[in-house]
């Protein structure tokens, strides 16, 4: 099985979704817009580190299913669930495969930063396509591509205005960044934004909608760059269903 970093760094990952504030002031109220209720639909979370998306849904009526590459990961994750019953299965998966889950068996799926650190993304998208049941809609999201390229940094111009430089953006690759935080101790695929949506077409899936949230709360106290600038992209698409009536 594919080598899994998260697995170095679980216990410091557990604590860093715990401390940073975007995580509570600008996926999850971005995501819960996109999804809207989600009571008593069958959920798949993709990636789905330590749970702590799955465990939101989960409060909200949703029936969930977690699967991560990272066996330190699903042991914190079902640490979680013994602490507080939601009625959540995890599973140790691969997402590029997905050989846990059984086909046409979700409303939706999730994937939530974390298409940037797997190599093939068309292997992600394909097995969401499979475990959804006809229509069933797909949400993800991944930092910015537009403004997380490795080569982008903050500057500050001569009036005291903050803005951001972006080179690099066109070069699809593998980076570590080094400024401390996930990028550098697991690093990322850098991919152009139209690549991760004609992958998503091509997977089968129609894009619903398309949001750019802005930094609020403690988030952007902490980086007000992201005032001016989207640090995430969240797309919600759905599975498109072939009719194969003749006409």
């Amino acid at each position: 099985m594919t080598h899994a970093p998260y697995n170095d760094i679980a216990a410091w990952y557990d604590r860093y979704l715990q401390e940073q504030p975007v995580y509570e002031d600008v996926v999850l109220p971005a995501l819960l817009s996109l999804l809207g209720s989600v009571q008593g639909q069958a959920i798949c979370d993709l990636a789905c580190g330590q749970g702590w998306l799955a465990r939101e849904l989960a409060r909200r009526g949703a029936r969930m299913t977690g699967i991560d590459l990272a066996e330190q990961q699903i042991v914190l994750a079902r640490q979680y669930e013994e602490q507080e019953p939601l009625g959540i299965s995890y599973s140790v998966d691969d997402v590029q495969v997905g050989a846990s889950v059984v086909e046409g068996c979700f409303d939706g799926s999730i994937c939530i930063l974390a298409l940037m650190d797997i190599p093939d993304i068309e292997a992600v998208f394909r097995t969401c396509r499979r475990i959804l049941k006809p229509g069933g809609w797909f949400v993800f999201a991944i930092t910015h591509p537009c403004f997380t390229a490795p080569d982008a940094q903050w500057m500050e111009t001569a009036d005291q205005q903050i803005v951001r430089a972006v080179r690099g953006y066109f070069q699809e690759r593998f980076w570590r960044s080094t400024a401390g935080g996930i990028r550098t101790r697991v690093g990322a695929y850098h991919r152009m934004l139209s690549t991760y949506l004609n992958t998503l077409a091509t997977a089968g899936f129609a894009l619903e909608r398309l949001v750019e949230p802005i930094a609020t709360g403690k988030y952007a106290e902490q980086m007000p760059g992201y005032r001016e600038v989207p640090s995430l992209a969240m797309i919600r698409a759905s599975a498109i269903v072939l009719n194969n009536a003749v006409k």
